[in-house]
């Protein structure tokens, strides 16, 4: 008899045949499975020849493969306001109004009388050439201090860049004196079943108090209006309502005291630190804060209005940190702890010897 010859494997993701066998079906795709995975062993490797050969190569690769993330997608809006209800990035707004006045600064100077060209050596360049290559230098470095983050989305909150018509709409939250020491009344909806919820917000917030709503018969529905002002006049700083829903947390409300403003938050994801694997406990020291990617006006707002929730002095002693991170508008917060040990042996440096990464 002769044999039947096999056709070689194929690295597509349909098989070469169909076969009613099943354990036949599961031996094609292993074997289809390596076939793809050695095609693509090859191809890695002949594309790491030819890079060790001709390095742009992999510059070029690289600069091709930069992914395409949700705030790179990001369309800000045009107009050059500064409102709330405008999305603009508030550090390229600054950037190009002082680009603007050192172009206009430029055009109003006079220029100056050209000196007599000194005679100097052929070798040796004159000392205008000099001042145009130092001016040369210092315009590199503005432009490299002023360009744009590559990784915008760790970039730390600066309020230093609030802008002016933001500070007099809300003077109580954008004042040089130092805020006063945090303390945060915590309450929930009407008859709310998020008690432990509600237990877990305070041990984030430091010096809250938590007072459960209740709509009984006989009781006063108090409003949050109501609520505020008895807050207000017992020396607290911030009011917190926790929304509920089906008997989970979906927003969360926060007034400035006593004069605003009140910003809502949706709660979309609600996980807590104990069903994480390897938590850690808290502790009732103070946190360290960590605000990231608050660029808009309405994001600086929002930064300064959870910035008065904590201790401007946080307690190093703890090794607590909470992190919120905005991105696309999304606040993701997160509670850590750290600890301080030596390097392992199979840990690798962030930065090397010769100082690249």
């Amino acid at each position: 008899m002769v044999a039947k010859r096999q056709k070689p494997m194929s690295s597509k993701a349909a098989l070469p045949f169909v076969t009613g066998n099943k354990f036949k079906r599961q031996d094609l795709h292993v074997k289809q499975k390596k076939a793809r995975d050695s095609l693509r062993r090859d191809e890695r490797f002949k594309r790491k020849r030819e890079e060790d050969k001709d390095p742009e190569l992999r510059r070029e690769r690289l600069a091709r493969n930069v992914p395409m993330t949700i705030d790179k997608k990001r369309v800000w809006d045009e107009e050059e306001g500064d409102g709330l209800n405008v999305s603009v990035d508030v550090e390229q707004l600054r950037r190009r109004r002082l680009e603007t006045a050192e172009a206009g600064d430029a055009m109003d100077e006079d220029l100056p009388e050209q000196a007599e060209e000194d005679d100097v050596d052929s070798m040796l360049g004159s000392d205008e050439e000099m001042d145009d290559e130092e001016e040369d230098v210092t315009q590199r470095q503005r432009d490299a201090s002023t360009a744009p983050s590559i990784a915008a989305s760790t970039t730390s909150t600066n309020l230093d860049l609030t802008p002016e018509s933001l500070a007099l709409k809300f003077p109580t939250l954008f004042n040089d004196e130092p805020p006063p020491a945090p303390k945060v009344l915590l309450t929930t909806s009407l008859n709310s079943t998020l008690h432990n919820e509600a237990h877990l917000l305070c041990t984030l917030f430091p010096n809250s108090t938590y007072i459960p709503r209740s709509a009984h018969r006989y009781g006063h529905k108090f409003s949050v209006r109501e609520i505020a002002k008895f807050a207000t006049n017992r020396s607290y700083t911030a009011l917190v309502v926790v929304k509920e829903d089906a008997k989970k947390p979906t927003g969360l409300s926060i007034v400035h005291l006593p004069h605003g403003p009140t910003c809502h938050f949706s709660i979309a994801n609600w996980v807590e630190g104990k069903k994480l694997p390897g938590h850690g406990n808290p502790t009732n020291h103070y946190p360290e804060l960590i605000l990231n990617n608050f660029r808009t006006p309405l994001g600086l707002l929002t930064a300064r209005l959870f910035l008065t929730l904590f201790p401007p002095q946080p307690e190093l002693q703890g090794r607590q940190v909470v992190t919120l991170h905005n991105q696309r508008d999304y606040i993701f917060v997160r509670r850590h702890r750290y600890v301080f040990r030596d390097k392992r042996a199979t840990e690798k440096s962030v930065v090397g010897p010769d100082g690249e990464k």
